[in-house]
């Protein structure tokens, strides 16, 4: 099952809401353990910078220290410390900062899912037709109630949890031929014409 963590507190949402911050989170989640080393190569920044970040989203038990993973066993590695992380308005809301934070990394990580599907927009022709096929970008408009909506929303996370839960079975049992990162990016939300 799923390891999930909802943050409730400020302290943890400003924690992760800086934009290095949320990119080395990113990275770990999607690359698995990795260094300061490694990361500092892969969003370009220096190795003393992305240590600290590094610290700074441990001492929020966003990350936790993993297994060494190569020979030298004077290397930190670091891991996310839980599959999927979660913050909602509604435990925000009752500060002006703390709504204005949500609001900022909801913005930040609205930012980067619009950053990813232009890099995949750019580079699909790389990609094959088989997976250009199986690449998908729709929109749904629907007329529910806020029940229904939590429903639906409830329904497609189990959906996607079940595929997910799949793929690493088959991957752990060999099947790797084929397999790639795959992002699905949902937002539900009311609007007014």
């Amino acid at each position: 099952m799923e390891n999930r963590r909802r943050i409730t507190d400020l302290g943890t949402l400003k924690a992760f809401g800086h934009p290095l911050r949320m990119k080395l989170y990113r990275a770990l989640r999607v690359g698995g353990p990795a260094t300061a080393s490694h990361l500092a190569a892969q969003v370009d920044e220096a190795v003393s910078l992305v240590s600290y970040h590094l610290r700074k989203l441990a001492e929020h038990g966003l990350i936790e220290a993993a297994e060494v993973q190569s020979e030298d066993a004077r290397e930190r590695w670091w891991q996310a410390a839980q599959d999927t992380l979660s913050f909602r308005h509604e435990d925000f809301k009752d500060t002006p900062e703390g709504a204005a934070t949500h609001a900022a990394v909801i913005r930040g990580l609205v930012a980067h899912r619009r950053e990813q599907y232009e890099t995949y927009l750019d580079q699909q022709a790389a990609w094959g037709a088989e997976w250009r096929r199986a690449a998908d970008q729709s929109d749904f408009l629907a007329r529910l109630n806020p029940a229904e909506l939590t429903a639906l929303n409830a329904g497609i996370h189990d959906l996607i949890q079940t595929y997910t839960e799949r793929g690493k079975a088959a991957e752990a049992a060999g099947d790797t031929e084929g397999r790639e990162h795959v992002a699905v990016h949902m937002a539900s939300f009311p609007f007014r014409i």
